[in-house]
């Protein structure tokens, strides 16, 4: 997770911020429920819990950052009350502000960082990434941009394919659907070692090519920083 201001790097256990300010934030994630092993449920599952050191109180985002997510996020379920013209227009309002939220500053450029530490760790190259001698590429398979590419056609046509009456619950039982429909496709194509099925990643990928910017090696070596901390735990804590 690539914020304006450092970076959160996650494992099943723990996650560590660190941040432009020289700071490192450590703390623990939530143990996941048994529901984790449920189909499609586990989908759901995951998702809330990757979000858990930016909404505890005890993360890396402050209250009012907090509410301001959460009123983004929500807000779009409530839009169904206004004519269909308004209601595109204000889903496009709040999509782009969130966005612009989400990728002011040097997110980007922290972006590219994050996806670069992670492939240091995942070749065995934190030392030469390090010291700029190696440098993985700032693409990766498993960033949540992949996921966003996945989730909107998904959930275009589980819009259109709902076989219930609509109704006032119909939005967010569609987009909970449609979430856990992705994950799970999703995560097959992720251990997959077809091409063609690899191929479905190609537009989250060529998507990262506007979300992500060529770190610098301080802002590598920051996110470095942030991966350091979790493996260091995780072998501490066995």
């Amino acid at each position: 997770m690539a914020r304006s201001d450092g970076v959160v790097i996650v494992s099943e256990r723990l996650w560590a911020f660190a941040g432009r300010d020289g700071r490192v934030r450590e703390g623990t994630m939530p143990a996941p429920p048994r529901l984790r092993s449920i189909p499609f449920v586990r989908g759901l599952v995951r998702l809330a819990l990757s979000l858990s050191p930016l909404f505890r109180g005890t993360g890396v985002a402050s209250r009012r950052e907090r509410l301001l997510v959460s009123a983004a996020v929500v807000s779009p379920f409530l839009l169904f009350v206004l004519p269909p013209a308004l209601e595109l227009m204000g889903w496009l309002a709040v999509t782009g502000g969130l966005l612009v939220w989400i990728l002011r500053g040097r997110t980007l450029n922290l972006h590219g960082a994050e996806h670069r530490a992670i492939g240091a760790a995942e070749h065995r190259q934190l030392s030469a990434t390090w010291a700029g001698e190696a440098r993985p590429s700032r693409f990766s398979l498993r960033c949540g941009t992949n996921f966003a590419a996945l989730v909107l056609p998904v959930s275009a046509f589980a819009e259109v394919l709902w076989p219930l009456p609509w109704t006032l619950w119909t939005p967010v039982a569609v987009t909970l659907v449609s979430l856990a429909l992705t994950m799970e496709l999703w995560e097959a194509v992720q251990g997959s070692r077809h091409a063609a099925v690899k191929g479905l990643l190609l537009p989250g990928l060529g998507l990262q090519r506007v979300t992500t910017r060529e770190p610098s090696l301080e802002e590598t070596r920051l996110a470095l920083v942030a991966v350091a901390s979790v493996l260091r735990r995780e072998l501490e804590e066995g």
